[in-house]
C-alpha cells in the first residue's frame, strides 16, 4: 500500500518512557533455526531430470498463482456492482477463464487425467481382448458422498473467511472509535490545552491508523512493513516498531502509554482502552485463521477422494462412451477440482479481502473528520461572535442590557 501523505494537523509525535527491560526465559526451540539432518545420504528431488521435467507444469501454475494472491483487491464501487450483476456478465467470465487464477491453478491435475484417460481408451482400442472395463454402480453409490465432501469443505472455508472479515471489520471500527474520541480531546474540552498536548494527540491518531496497516502486515506475506508505516510514523518510532517481534502488539503499546500521558479524563480513557480490547481480539482471531487450517485429514481425505475418482473414471465409462472418456474426465476433472480450489484459495481469507483499501478508506475518513471538525469549530465560533455583537448592538440602540436597568424601567 502506497504510503499515506502527511498531514498538516497528524505529524509529529510525544516521545515515550523506556519501559524497564524485561527478559522472558525462551522455552522452545526457534521454529527459523535449521533442523539437523538425519544420519543417511542427502537426498535432492532435482536431481532426477524426469520429475524436474513433469514437475515445471505444476511449479510455473503455482508461481502464476502466487504471484496473483499478491495483488492487491479494490473495494466495489457502484459502478463494480452495476458490472457485478450486469446480464454479460457470464460471457465476460468465460472470456477471461484464461487469465482466472483459479483455472491457471488447475492446469496441472485437469492435464494429468485427461491424460490418462487418453492413455486408458488407447490402451482399450489397441487390446480390446483385455479392455480395462467395470460397473458403473460403485460411482452411482459414491457420487452422494463425493458431493457432501466438495459442500462441507467450501462451506468450512467460506465461514472462515467470513470470520476473518467480521474480524477486520471489528478492528476498522474500533480504530474510527478511538481516533474519533482522540480527535475530540481538543481546546474547548481543556483550557490548559497547549501545542505538546496538540502533539501528543497527533501523536496518537497516527499510532491509531498505523494499527491495521501493522495487523494488515502482520498477517499477508511480502508485506513492506516500512513503506506502508513511514508516512504515520516518525522514524524513531518506525525503528522501534520494526525491531519489534511482534509489530501490532508493539503499536498497541504506544497507544495506551499515550493514553496515561495525554491525561484523559478517566472515565474516556477507560473508554478508550476498552477499545483496545477489539485490536487483541482481532490480533487473536486473525492468528487463529492464519494459524490453524481446516483439519488436514478433512482436506486430504477430499483431495484423495477428486484424485481417485478420476484415475478410474475412464474405465468405468469406457463400455458407454468409448473414446468421449477423454471430454468426459476433463470436464469432470475441471468442475470438481474447480470447486476444490475456490476452497482451498478462500480458506487463508486475508489475501482475499481489500485490506489496503480498507486501511486507506480508514486513513481517508479520519482525515475528512478532522478537516471538518476544525470547519464546524471555526464556523460556531464566528456565530458566536456575530451573536454577542448583535447583542451589544441592539443594547447600544437603547435596549436594556441587564436585569437591574430592566427594573428599572418597569
Amino acid at each position: 500500500m502506497a504510503a499515506p501523505p502527511h498531514s498538516p494537523s497528524i505529524h509529529r509525535h510525544l516521545p515515550l518512557p523506556k519501559p524497564p527491560a524485561t527478559h522472558v526465559a525462551r522455552c522452545f526451540r526457534d521454529p527459523k533455526a535449521p533442523i539437523p539432518s538425519s544420519a543417511g545420504g542427502d537426498t535432492n528431488s532435482n536431481s532426477n531430470p524426469l520429475m524436474s521435467m513433469l514437475s515445471s507444469v505444476p511449479d510455473w501454475a503455482d508461481a502464476v498463482s502466487e504471484r496473483r494472491i499478491r495483488d492487491r483487491r479494490p473495494l466495489y464501487t457502484h459502478a463494480d456492482w452495476r458490472e457485478h450483476r450486469s446480464s454479460r456478465r457470464h460471457i465476460r467470465h468465460l472470456l477471461s477463464s484464461l487469465s482466472s487464477r483459479v483455472i491457471l491453478s488447475l492446469v496441472p491435475p485437469v492435464s494429468a487425467f485427461t491424460a490418462v484417460a487418453a492413455a486408458v481408451a488407447t490402451y482399450n482400442t489397441l487390446l480390446p481382448a483385455y479392455a480395462l472395463t467395470a460397473s458403473s454402480l460403485p460411482y452411482q453409490l459414491t457420487a452422494p458422498a463425493l458431493a457432501l465432501l466438495l459442500v462441507f469443505r467450501t462451506e468450512a472455508s467460506y465461514a472462515r473467511f467470513d470470520e476473518g472479515r467480521k474480524a477486520w471489520m471489528r478492528v476498522l471500527a474500533a480504530a474510527a472509535d478511538l481516533a474519533g474520541m482522540a480527535m475530540r480531546h481538543t481546546p474547548a474540552a481543556q483550557p490548559h490545552y497547549n501545542q505538546i498536548h496538540h502533539t501528543g494527540t497527533s501523536a496518537l491518531v497516527n499510532y491509531i491508523l498505523a494499527f491495521p496497516v501493522a495487523l494488515k502486515c502482520h498477517i499477508i506475506s511480502h508485506s513492506d512493513v516500512r513503506s506502508d508505516l513511514q508516512g504515520l510514523l516518525s522514524g524513531d518510532d518506525l525503528n522501534v516498531v520494526l525491531r519489534s517481534k511482534h509489530r501490532p502488539r508493539c503499536i498497541i503499546e504506544f497507544i495506551s502509554q499515550s493514553l496515561y500521558m495525554l491525561d484523559f479524563e478517566e472515565s474516556k480513557r477507560t473508554i478508550m482502552e476498552s477499545k483496545l480490547s477489539c485490536f487483541h481480539e482481532g490480533i487473536n482471531v486473525c492468528e487463529q485463521l492464519i494459524g490453524i487450517p481446516i483439519p488436514l485429514s478433512y482436506t486430504r481425505l477430499t483431495s484423495r477422494f477428486l484424485v481417485l475418482w478420476h484415475l478410474t473414471l475412464p474405465v468405468i465409462l469406457w463400455d458407454e462412451c468409448k473414446w468421449i472418456v477423454v471430454p468426459a474426465t476433463f470436464i469432470s476433472a475441471a468442475s470438481l477440482f474447480c470447486i476444490e480450489e475456490v476452497g482451498v484459495l478462500i480458506e487463508e481469507p486475508f489475501p482475499m479481502l481489500a485490506l489496503d483499501a480498507l486501511c486507506k478508506q480508514l486513513h481517508d475518513s479520519t482525515q475528512d473528520v478532522l478537516s471538518v471538525q476544525n470547519l464546524v469549530q471555526k464556523r460556531l465560533s464566528a456565530k458566536t461572535k456575530d451573536q454577542d455583537s448583535s447583542i451589544r448592538r441592539c443594547s447600544d440602540n437603547g435596549w436594556p442590557s441587564s436585569k437591574s436597568e430592566q427594573a428599572k424601567i418597569d
